[in-house]
């Protein structure tokens, strides 16, 4: 245990809580994806074990990825999201005109050797980071519309209003946490009113011209309405309801033969018919903590760069977990929003994983600094100590 401890210490940095909460989503993930893919796996022609090997190896990268990025001074990533930027608008654009085609939703690109990528979730990765920079930058000057205001809410109505062509829910996603992270950036209400209207104005482009804005507008209304439950709807609840308090056992869904994608977008449904309201639970407290630890180690930061990326990726992170169990419970209209760290998806476990060790970064900077701060205190008070004399 002493050996693992160490080697723990050495290589997971950070905060520890975060790590364990990661561990422990992913373990989820591995057991509730094997458990959902049967469907799947017969229309494929596949056997079950092949879609675990793959889920896990992909799980595997995630954690890699994750591993990598805490590795790397958080600042370097200011840098980095600049040019994340400026890649991004071809790739969405290029999503919007030739994507690929997936569960029915153009979001894809076709990558050679790599396979399916989805560009909005890099885009939403490099927007948070470059905002939470900008907004650090400019803490002096913030009032500023010219040197501040404008460059903000360019960035983020371009981005959001290319991601909405062909993913509105994340579209919105992205724009609540760049409001979140403005208002924590002290940004006046005023211009938050402003970022409000640019998103209103590229929601309604989007729809008008997006390849899914039909789709958006007819889940919304079924939604509000409640005369007639759209099929996944249905049986996500159907899950839920039959879950009961203890559930029926790994492997023992009745649903997953069912419901449309239970590996990705209704995971969570089979989380709760599988393992109950007390699984369904964990799941749940899982999340919150990881939102609690994320703020955490934004209100520990010293600077304001790090603040802000911490909270803005914490809350992305969590607000997507939250849109996605409230669809299955019922408490929104369908999205298609996976589950973070838990659905099965190469892109959202690698980006996921890119942004938790982010976080982890800004907490380990933190750390070390604290950790220098009082090994060279504790150096000085060494070197102030009077010296026994000699007898």
């Amino acid at each position: 245990m002493q050996k693992i401890k160490t080697w723990a210490d050495k290589n997971l940095q950070g905060d520890k809580v975060i790590w364990a909460v990661v561990f422990a989503l992913s373990l989820i993930s591995i057991l509730v994806v094997y458990s959902s893919i049967g469907t799947l796996a017969y229309k494929r022609t596949q056997s079950p074990e092949s879609f675990l090997l793959k889920h896990t190896f992909t799980v595997m990268v995630g954690l890699a990825a994750m591993w990598f990025a805490h590795r790397v001074d958080y600042r370097y990533y200011s840098k980095l999201s600049k040019i994340g930027l400026f890649v991004s608008i071809p790739l969405l654009i290029y999503t919007f005109t030739s994507g690929t085609s997936i569960n029915d939703a153009a979001r894809w690109i076709q990558v050679p050797i790599v396979g399916s990528f989805q560009p909005s979730d890099f885009a939403s990765l490099a927007l948070i980071v470059n905002l939470a920079s900008m907004l650090s930058k400019r803490q002096q000057n913030i009032d500023d519309i010219k040197e501040s205001l404008i460059p903000i809410l360019f960035w983020c109505g371009i981005i959001c209003g290319l991601i909405a062509l062909t993913n509105l829910s994340t579209a919105m996603l992205l724009l609540v946490t760049c409001m979140l992270i403005m208002f924590i950036g002290r940004v006046p209400t005023k211009y938050l009113a402003m970022l409000v209207f640019v998103g209103a104005l590229a929601g309604s482009l989007a729809i008008a011209f997006g390849v899914r804005g039909e789709t958006a507008k007819h889940r919304i209304q079924s939604f509000i309405d409640g005369s007639e439950l759209p099929f996944q709807a249905k049986h996500a609840r159907i899950a839920v309801a039959t879950g009961g308090v203890f559930g029926k056992g790994p492997g023992n869904s009745d649903q997953r033969n069912i419901l449309p994608h239970p590996y990705s977008d209704f995971v969570y449904a089979i989380v709760i018919e599988e393992y109950g309201l007390v699984g369904g639970i964990v799941v749940l407290g899982l999340y919150l903590l990881l939102l609690h630890r994320g703020m955490k180690a934004s209100y520990n930061s010293d600077r304001a760069f790090g603040g802000l990326l911490s909270a803005g990726l914490s809350f992305d992170l969590v607000c997507q977990a939250m849109v996605n169990m409230g669809v299955v419970v019922g408490l929104g209209p369908i999205t298609g929003q996976p589950l973070p760290l838990i659905s099965m998806g190469g892109t959202s476990m690698v980006f996921t994983g890119l942004s938790l060790g982010i976080i982890l970064s800004v907490s380990r900077g933190e750390q070390d600094q604290k950790w220098e701060q009082s090994t060279t205190e504790e150096s000085k008070e060494t070197k102030n100590m009077p010296t026994a004399k000699a007898a």
